[in-house]
């Protein structure tokens, strides 16, 4: 047996259902992570061989969700099973496909989280209020029964585009397939929750902090944002801490950050990449604010670019192949790997701690907090002083947790301490984030 196949699925411990506590997921008891990873050309770009090389890859490094779509654009000729939507006949050739797909994605113990059709078809109107129940009713004949699925509505558009159009989508998923979970992905720098949170088919939220910078709020381009919606820049946390503010908890997810190698603000080809730095800040951020998990994105894999004589959209430079590599990937498991060594489904964002004071942008200091152990991510390494009264009559252990290769970093026996300040060394990198751990031993 490949190492990619070892061990429980996590369906195995039981239905993918939201915690208690309404922040995060569970599989039956057992506490499940989202890892995602957007692979949303999967089924239209890669072949069998392939698609086994890219998830079996993932699978290797910690993830646990895949985000792709079903159909991602009005194909001409009715390509991309689109025949059933218009005629009421599939294409035999294309769900085959998918079916294998995702029963590799099954074989290695991967969730599928799958928009039935990016949200421009939604938009243009080729999939609306009067085809979408056949659609999903003809999507859940086929995978009812498969125990891997995930369900997203949406696809990088605001709700408002056909907000009955959604909700009928939703409604139906919900209906005909109970226990799987349905969530929303929506447009840049948008929340599910604006338009959906107190629908019943929407089981969790997904937020899309996006590709620009603080300084990139407006760029008189096609996905500007409405000043309602507000513009939080690279703060990522704040969508959680908007998400967890309604009356009605429900866990919500950073769904596309910033992907590494992306251009900055997606438009300007002088403008730079993204890099790995960049895609660890959004994803300690947004989790030691609470989020259910967190989901990665490299330019090239989203697309699945294969031509290196052009540049790929989004400034894309890397083909698929060698950017299954980059280095961002690889440091996404040590995120998850520190929440999972403890009970963080009862921890907490616990800024309180943080005696120093708070400050903004890049030097901000992310506080997680639970029973016995203490986070804090720190992406400038700048010193900081924190509060160990929760220690109180404990013995405990302080480590510098590298969140580039998942080291613990002894460094200092803090029992009988009310405080402490600390300073991470440096790498002598352009990076130089850490994450201090104390632990209650």
């Amino acid at each position: 047996m490949m190492k990619g196949e070892v061990g429980m699925k996590p369906w195995e411990h039981g239905v993918l259902r939201v915690s208690d506590n309404q922040k995060y997921l569970c599989n039956g008891e057992q506490p499940f992570f989202w890892l995602g990873d957007t692979a949303w050309m999967l089924f239209q770009q890669l072949d069998l061989e392939e698609a086994y090389v890219y998830l079996r890859n993932r699978k290797e490094k910690g993830y646990t969700v895949i985000q792709s779509v079903f159909v991602h654009s009005r194909p001409q000729g009715g390509d991309g099973g689109w025949k059933q939507i218009e005629k009421d006949v599939s294409d035999p050739a294309y769900w085959d496909h998918c079916d294998k797909v995702i029963k590799i994605a099954e074989d290695l113990g991967l969730y599928m989280a799958l928009l039935p059709a990016w949200g421009k078809v939604v938009a243009s109107g080729t999939l609306n209020e009067s085809n979408v129940e056949q659609y999903v009713e003809y999507l859940a004949g086929r995978y009812q029964n498969r125990p891997n699925i995930i369900w997203l509505v949406g696809g990088d558009v605001r709700g408002s585009v056909s907000l009955e159009t959604f909700r009928a989508e939703g409604r139906t998923l919900k209906r005909l397939m109970p226990e799987k979970l349905v969530g929303y992905h929506p447009f840049g720098r948008t929340s599910s929750s604006l338009w959906f949170h107190e629908e019943e088919w929407l089981d969790f939220n997904m937020f899309q902090s996006g590709h620009r910078r603080y300084d990139q709020a407006s760029l008189g381009a096609w996905d500007d944002n409405a000043e309602k919606e507000g513009f939080f820049g690279e703060d990522n946390w704040k969508y959680v801490d908007r998400d967890h503010s309604y009356p009605v908890m429900k866990p919500t997810v950073d769904g596309e950050p910033s992907y590494e190698w992306v251009l900055q603000g997606l438009h300007d080809y002088s403008q730079p990449y993204w890099r790995e730095w960049d895609v660890r800040r959004y994803a300690y951020w947004s989790v030691f604010q609470g989020a259910m998990g967190h989901t990665y994105g490299d330019a090239a894999i989203f697309q699945f670019y294969k031509n290196p004589r052009v540049i790929g959209g989004c400034g894309a430079r890397y083909v698929w192949q060698d950017s299954v590599h980059h280095v961002g990937s690889e440091h996404m498991k040590h995120l998850k790997e520190l929440m999972e060594s403890v009970d963080y489904q009862s921890g907490r964002p616990a800024e309180e701690l943080l005696l120093s004071g708070q400050k903004e942008k890049y030097h901000r200091i992310s506080v997680f907090a639970g029973d016995g152990f203490l986070f804090a991510y720190d992406y400038l390494g700048e010193a900081f002083t924190v509060s160990l009264k929760q220690f109180a009559g404990k013995k405990v252990a302080a480590y510098w947790f590298d969140p580039v290769s998942g080291v613990y970093s002894y460094f200092a026996d803090l029992t009988g301490k009310e405080s402490a300040k600390v300073k991470p060394s440096s790498r002598f990198t352009e990076d130089n984030d850490w994450v201090l751990v104390c632990r209650a031993e």
